[in-house]
């Protein structure tokens, strides 16, 4: 069963932009409590920041565990979303945030173990700032190109005999790094074009304004079906079933694999009463058939780990990107 990655961002698009007036208009985060944690959520209302538009992979995951912890916890929960440089102004205010459970980010892995490898150490956010309440899932990257771009295959962009541009959603982003090192290993000529999410960076690869781009499949799986998009490889550990006629980069030769994660997060010092008691209600979401329908839908792997488990998968993860930057002498703060 595929449900339209389009159709799902529209809905979001419109749901998002309310949402956001209404958390405006109520000064935000009303959420108040024992500084225990003891008889939380205590009735009172939970935030959840997203760092991107309405609309994304990272927007829709948010809004579909809300919609199934809301009715758990008995309380409201929204998405407020508050894009801008890959999340991090959306971390920013959560370290400000009271630590009691009320604010919490749907927070993505690329932000803690790719954009460190782009900033300089005083503006890389560092996940010790913060407690980790549960892994969510990864998504894959697929590098893609539009149908009629006479593109196929890495041999294809080889041969161009010109520079190739390449869309990523932003600096210091999987999509970045992905295309950055595959280029690199290639040696291929190439110009990054840096955008601001995949839906911009979709939008220019269909239009023809870069020859490819390095996108979540979540966001690309529509065009792909309906022929608009060609898969090139994609940077994932080993074939995805969506895309089981598609080569990794490692199949095609090449040692790149990039994967985009993502985790809940809260302020740090947030009671461990009320990180178990968020835990517990976000496992009996993802236990619903619902949610699995809904990663199986956008093409999610679950990564549903605690919160000790999954610093140490990103912890590794900045270790082995940097090492990548470092073999390929990549330079993740501006073009390529």
């Amino acid at each position: 069963m595929t449900t339209s990655i389009g159709t799902r961002r529209r809905a979001a698009t419109g749901l998002g932009l309310a949402l956001t007036l209404s958390m405006t208009a109520c000064g935000g985060n009303l959420g108040g409590g024992s500084s225990d944690g003891a008889d939380f959520p205590d009735g009172n209302p939970i935030s959840i920041y997203v760092g991107q538009d309405p609309g994304g992979s990272t927007d829709l995951i948010g809004r579909a565990l809300a919609d199934g912890a809301t009715a758990d916890l008995d309380v409201a929960i929204t998405v407020e979303n508050i894009p801008g440089a890959n999340g991090t102004l959306a971390a920013r205010q959560l370290e400000g945030d009271r630590a009691d459970g009320h604010t919490l980010m749907i927070f993505n892995g690329s932000l803690a173990y790719i954009t460190p490898l782009a900033v300089s150490e005083s503006e890389a956010v560092d996940i010790e700032d913060f407690e980790i309440v549960s892994g969510l899932s990864q998504d894959d990257y697929v590098l893609v190109t539009a149908a009629n771009s006479g593109f196929e295959t890495i041999d294809d962009l080889a041969e161009a005999d010109r520079s190739i541009t390449y869309g990523t959603t932003g600096v210091g982003t999987g999509s970045q790094l992905s295309q950055a090192a595959l280029f690199a290993q290639a040696d291929i000529e190439s110009t990054a074009v840096p955008f601001d999410g995949g839906s911009p960076t979709l939008t220019a690869v269909l239009g023809g304004q870069v020859d490819v781009g390095s996108i979540q499949l979540g966001e690309a799986a529509a065009q792909i079906e309906a022929g608009e998009l060609t898969p090139i490889v994609t940077f994932a550990r080993e074939r995805p079933t969506y895309l089981s006629d598609t080569p990794t980069a490692v199949e095609a030769g090449y040692d790149v694999e990039v994967q985009q994660s993502r985790a809940v997060f809260a302020p740090k010092d947030t009671p461990q009463e009320v990180i178990d008691a968020l835990r517990e209600s976000f496992q009996t979401v993802f236990d619903s058939e619902v949610y699995q329908n809904f990663n199986t839908d956008n093409q999610l792997t679950p990564n549903e780990v605690d919160g000790e488990e999954l610093r140490e998968q990103w912890s590794t993860n900045l270790d082995t990107y940097r090492s990548m930057v470092e073999e390929f002498d990549i330079d993740m703060g501006g073009a390529q």
